[in-house]
């Protein structure tokens, strides 16, 4: 009988360990929303504003019509057309450039030769600014699909590169004397030692490509475009249609902050082993 009380005690209290308690879960659920206290408050002071007389809404429509817009543009068929077109290309961009900038990167950041021959070069073509590759590939590759995926993996290659070799060289030289203590060969180098203390680092990385690969494409799509969200601005532009260039916008910074969360939450599982200040806060 005691035994068995106490079997039904300890079940209680692992029950109650594994089980997160109501406060926690709903600080959890909460977080995501207080993202968007300030978007959406902003939001509804333009569109007060407008109502009340103090601006026509004509340069900076209110978020009804900018909505009515979107809706528009969806019943037509438009909208999926466009955003299929601008997330293709950059998926597309997004996967060469992250390809071009890891290895690279790796190579330099591992290899003192190899630093020293592609490092100058790479800084100096970084230096360029975007829209002056425009020419250029329009010359080299046409107007088409290739060149606008060509300065999309351009974009995005720089900070992918500079974000795998800066971490491949801040990598504590304890930690590495250790593995060659213990005669790890070089795969197994890399995998035990150099990999888990990049892949923070990495993961910042291809988040910053991502977000210059969305700014990228815009750049992109000004290479005489007929759809995609870049289109959508430059025919808003030229028709005098405020609406749509903001219901432009308004997407791209939802698609972007999309795919952003969905690299957050590919990686977490990645890096369940950090012990940092930023997972602390987070939990509290």
């Amino acid at each position: 009988m005691t035994m068995s009380a106490e079997l039904h005690v300890t079940r209680e209290r692992a029950d109650a360990i594994a089980a997160p308690p109501a406060s926690a879960r709903l600080r959890r659920y909460a977080r995501p929303a207080l993202g968007l206290l300030l978007p959406l408050g902003l939001a509804l002071f333009w569109e007060l504003w407008v109502w009340l007389g103090y601006s026509n809404g004509r340069l900076v429509p209110p978020p009804t019509k900018i909505f009515a817009t979107v809706m528009e543009l969806a019943k037509s068929g438009e909208l999926t057309r466009h955003i299929t077109a601008t997330v293709s290309r950059v998926a597309a961009g997004f996967g060469l450039g992250v390809v071009a900038g890891t290895v690279l990167g790796a190579i330099s950041g591992y290899w003192g030769l190899a630093r020293q021959l592609l490092d100058p070069t790479v800084q100096a073509l970084r230096a360029i600014p975007s829209i002056a590759w425009v020419p250029l590939f329009i010359l080299w590759l046409g107007i088409f699909e290739t060149s606008k995926i060509a300065l999309i993996a351009v974009g995005v290659f720089f900070p992918v590169y500079l974000g795998v070799m800066g971490a491949i060289l801040a990598v504590d030289r304890k930690i590495v004397e250790v593995g060659r203590i213990f005669r790890l060969s070089g795969p197994a180098m890399i995998r035990r030692i150099l990999l888990p203390a990049v892949l923070p680092a990495y993961v910042v990385a291809l988040r910053v490509g991502l977000g210059l690969g969305w700014m990228f494409v815009v750049a992109a799509e000004f290479m005489g475009a007929s759809e995609g969200l870049g289109y959508l601005l430059i025919d808003g532009q030229q028709l005098g249609k405020p609406a749509q260039i903001v219901a432009a916008i308004v997407i791209f910074a939802i698609l972007g902050k999309t795919t952003d969360w969905l690299i957050e939450v590919a990686t977490a599982p990645l890096l369940r082993w950090q012990d940092a200040f930023g997972r602390q806060s987070g939990a509290a």
